[in-house]
């Protein structure tokens, strides 16, 4: 999961692919909005972003950013209404927003699986947790009780559930939070997907848990081969596993690149200010002055114009500025780096350079 798995011939931007190659997962211009009482909610819009085999890409963002409502509108897990999903979502090269719904389940669960920041909330407290991969199992194989129970069993085996045979009688409640997001992987895994779609799965675990997941899911990426969209607010998290990064603000996308480019060359003000933040960037992690916009009223111009401390007139006019690709795929939406602006304004020296807190 981390950046060092890959390697110069796999694809890593929108521009590598093709139609006779397409990306695992291609997502193009999608707009999701919510009917309220005050008007339509904009959650996200017209975000775009790959996901190749083998690849972990991470949407980042504050909270109310878009990541979780750009990530359940891939398989349609929005409610619709009041939700309303458009653009163009692919996977694997079939419009998932034209199949009809049996069509779907054959694909959510199976080639692509959710997991989610509660696991409790995605288990039923009533029954054993080896009766509900099972079931799940069960759903996806033809396969007896006895071969199914086989298969759990393993499966929370590879997972790192010690005694999983033991365990396999055991309720929901009987598990720690770090189990309970090994045995929601294990359940993952039942379809062997091609595609991981992971919601903050870590957000509520301790450090050394955290750690443990994320090694897990390492593990199974590098065993199988899947895609992993990884959502977190988490920047420590990104940095350990992304191999390239969109940075999501109020439903728009502010840059996208490379782990390496987005931590050493963060270009957007609003990335620099969540790396500014972090401990090892020489912050305080006491956050962002400022909160995010009204998604029923967005702003003209740049969502982030009004916490922008480089902010201009010309920030607050017209539509969110056009992405500028820097180099590579590097990609950052910014009136700084249209033509008559100086970059430098916002880049500083063009770096930002982590204290040396590693041996």
């Amino acid at each position: 999961m981390s950046s060092s798995h890959s390697s110069p011939d796999e694809p890593s931007t929108a521009d590598d692919y093709s139609e006779d190659d397409p990306p695992l997962l291609s997502v193009s211009d999608l707009t999701t909005t919510f009917a309220t009482e005050d008007g339509a909610r904009r959650a996200v819009d017209g975000v775009s972003f790959t996901v190749g085999a083998g690849e972990t890409v991470c949407l980042v963002g504050e909270s109310g950013s878009g990541k979780t409502v750009a990530t359940e509108s891939i398989t349609r897990l929005i409610d619709q209404p009041p939700g309303t999903i458009r653009g163009d979502l692919r996977f694997n090269g079939t419009d998932l927003l034209a199949l009809s719904r049996p069509e779907l389940r054959s694909i959510r669960g199976a080639e692509i699986a959710h997991i989610f920041q509660n696991p409790q909330e995605s288990m039923n407290p009533c029954y054993t947790v080896g009766w509900q991969l099972v079931e799940a199992i069960q759903v996806h194989e033809e396969l007896s009780e006895t071969q199914a129970r086989r298969r759990a069993v393993e499966l929370l085996n590879r997972v790192g559930i010690d005694s999983a045979s033991s365990r396999f009688t055991d309720y929901p409640h009987e598990f720690s939070g770090g189990q309970k997001q090994r045995v929601m992987i294990a359940m993952a895994l039942v379809g062997s997907p091609q595609l991981l779609l992971a919601d903050e799965p870590t957000t509520a675990l301790d450090v050394t848990v955290q750690a443990q997941i994320l090694d897990v899911l390492a593990d199974l990426q590098a065993e199988t081969g899947m895609g992993i969209l990884f959502v977190t607010h988490d920047l420590g998290v990104v940095a350990e596993i992304a191999d390239r990064v969109v940075v999501m603000y109020a439903g728009k996308i502010m840059e996208r690149g490379s782990v390496e480019d987005v931590f050493h060359r963060p270009s957007h003000p609003y990335t620099r200010a969540l790396l500014a933040c972090l401990p090892a960037y020489g912050g305080t992690d006491g956050g962002i002055p400022g909160s995010l916009p009204d998604p029923t009223d967005p702003p003209d111009g740049c969502r982030f114009a009004d916490r922008c401390e480089h902010a201009v007139s010309a920030c607050r006019t017209g539509d969110q500025p056009p992405a500028v690709d820097l180099s590579d795929g590097h990609e950052v939406s910014c009136v700084h780096y249209q033509s008559g602006y100086d970059p430098q304004t916002v880049r500083e020296d063009g770096t930002i350079r982590q204290e040396e807190t590693d041996d």
